[in-house]
């Protein structure tokens, strides 16, 4: 309903319309509604495992034009549905059935949380008789089966009847993409799905996600700070990156002259070769210093949590102001002048209110501090991790996005890598790596993807293989092998002298590869670059094995 001059105006159907919701076409359901109510969202892919409740929304599926990718574990399926929504910024479905299924999933939800991933999760629920805590005895029941999910998705909707399923799926569609994006959960009952739709065919769907603009009383007092700063510095996070704020962040940058240094999950925020950059240094003491040294600190997109705060021995001296759009963040960790705004809409107002402020001194600092990390990582003789991560680089296509497991090799590229990259810090568990490049590249087949796992986490995915093979998706997985959880068993020798529970009995990766239909290669930190590179050209999935042990820099947080 619309308002023209003081009068409403209501939408009326056509003719065709009219003659389309009265006769809708035979054979529809419950599941069909749900995805009439995706495709008319703008969904094009779901991700996802069948069970048995869940059937009546994936035989709905062989109705629609909607791509299916199907996924080995549930929690695989989690992790590629969060790929694609950061790449591609849209929402990411994913078809559940009810509790085990369901419950599966729940590490790449909170994942997808900390990331801030805009993944609606739609699951399957025992029949309509079965909700509210009674038990009845139905297969896979829970007490109350969206309580595992509350703590860590954004909303909760539950469906009783068909009726419900347009406006609860496009509510939660609207909650994903809302700042701070994130995951949502719809939970819908087996009978509701499965029971046949006297319904129209859903078509006119709308779901605008919320703005969240800054206050400008408090975006005016940021920029005073900011323009009569002696030493500013920024902070840049994951909201940046995910409000494609980069250019806004830049501009700002060079008008106030202030050096930044981007969180492990707001690489690519800001250039890296750029003489304001002062990289993702974050967990160096010679970067802590330099921000603590800071008389205004603008941090924007980030709660400065553990790894983006060189675990909390960060204490910042000067005046901080926060911004983010995660209200629950904001002085989380520290005092400041809290701004509760999408990244993008706070750093225009910024921009355009912020006065020059010139200093010929600021580049000279970034230039100075990074020769001291250089120098740093150059005296503990890391030559082998250096060179396994620069042919990495070397062998990446500039446009190909990289998936990085909880891997020693992917803690060198939070800090080293010149670039964005996606990886699960966020929430920290293993697997992420490959199911998750599977997800980007389901999103995008032109482009090849490397995902980059260690021996221990490649166990938690090796069964994607098949979905790889299945889907001809691009992905080159690099699996650096070190015969165990190659961290913890640092972390454990450094801690206690010796380590316990961290070695593996692994598979032949180059047979296992090859037992699924995937070419794979033996490699060696000289040949990595090549093999990578004719993997990455070549079609289809690739895997590439790297026998080697890497070790870790050393930390700066201990003394």
């Amino acid at each position: 309903m619309t308002h023209d001059h003081g009068h409403d105006v209501v939408l009326r159907p056509t003719r065709a319309q009219t003659e389309a919701a009265l006769n809708p076409p035979p054979g529809r359901t419950g599941g069909d509604l749900v995805v009439e109510t995706l495709a008319g969202l703008g969904a094009s892919t779901v991700f996802g495992l069948p069970g048995q409740h869940a059937l009546g929304l994936f035989d709905a599926l062989r109705r629609s034009d909607l791509r299916y990718v199907g996924l080995r574990v549930e929690n695989n399926a989690g992790f590629a549905a969060d790929a694609y929504g950061r790449v591609t910024g849209e929402v990411a479905p994913l078809f559940l059935s009810t509790g085990p299924g369901a419950l599966t999933s729940l590490p790449a939800l909170q994942e997808a949380a900390a990331a801030s991933a805009p993944v609606l999760a739609i699951v399957s629920q025992v029949p309509v008789a079965g909700l509210g805590g009674g038990r009845h005895g139905y297969l896979h029941e829970l007490r109350d089966q969206q309580a595992s999910f509350r703590d860590i998705v954004k909303s909760v909707h539950t469906v009783r009847t068909q009726s419900q399923i347009p406006s609860a799926v496009a509510a939660a569609w609207e909650s994903a993409l809302s700042a701070p994006h994130g995951p949502v959960y719809v939970e819908i009952p087996q009978d509701v799905l499965l029971a046949p739709a006297s319904l129209p065919v859903v078509t006119a769907m709308d779901a605008t996600p919320h703005e969240l603009p800054p206050r400008p009383e408090l975006t005016a007092v940021a920029a005073d700070l900011l323009s009569r700063a002696a030493r500013p510095a920024i902070i840049a996070g994951g909201g940046v990156v995910r409000s494609d704020a980069s250019g806004k962040l830049l501009a700002l940058a060079e008008k106030v002259n202030a050096p930044v240094v981007c969180t492990f999950g707001g690489k690519g925020a800001f250039p890296w070769e750029h003489p304001l950059s002062l990289q993702s240094w974050m967990e160096d003491r010679y970067v802590t210093d330099f921000l603590e040294d800071a008389d205004v600190l603008l941090v924007v997109g980030s709660g400065l949590g553990e790894v983006s705060s060189n675990y909390h021995t960060f204490k910042p001296r000067g005046r901080v102001v926060q911004i983010e759009a995660d209200a629950g963040k904001l002085e989380s960790n520290h005092p400041a002048l809290g701004i509760h705004a999408d990244a993008r809409l706070a750093l225009q107002a910024l921009v355009e209110t912020v006065e020059e402020r010139p200093d010929e001194k600021a580049a000279p600092r970034v230039a100075e501090t990074l020769k001291a990390v250089r120098d740093r990582i150059a005296s503990q003789e890391l030559t082998l991790e250096q060179d396994v991560l620069a042919s990495v680089r070397a062998a990446l296509p500039p446009k190909s996005p990289s998936f990085w497991d909880m891997t020693i090799l992917a803690y060198w590229a939070w800090s080293a890598w010149p670039g964005p990259l996606h990886s699960a810090q966020g929430a920290g568990g293993l697997g992420y790596g490959f199911p998750a490049a599977l997800g980007a590249a389901a999103a995008d087949p032109t482009t090849p993807v490397l995902a980059v796992s260690g021996d221990g986490g490649a166990l938690y995915s090796i069964a994607e293989l098949a979905t790889a093979a299945q889907e001809s998706l691009n992905v080159t997985w690099l699996i650096v092998d070190d015969g165990g959880y190659g961290i913890l068993r640092e972390y454990m020798n450094d801690a206690f002298g010796q380590a316990t529970a961290t070695e593996l009995t692994r598979p032949d990766f180059v047979a296992l590869a090859e037992s699924f239909g995937v070419p794979a290669v033996r490699t060696t930190p000289e040949t990595l670059k090549d093999d990578l590179s004719s993997a990455l050209a070549a079609p289809g999935p690739r895997v590439v094995v790297l026998p080697a042990v890497l070790r870790m820099f050393a930390p700066t947080h201990l003394g």
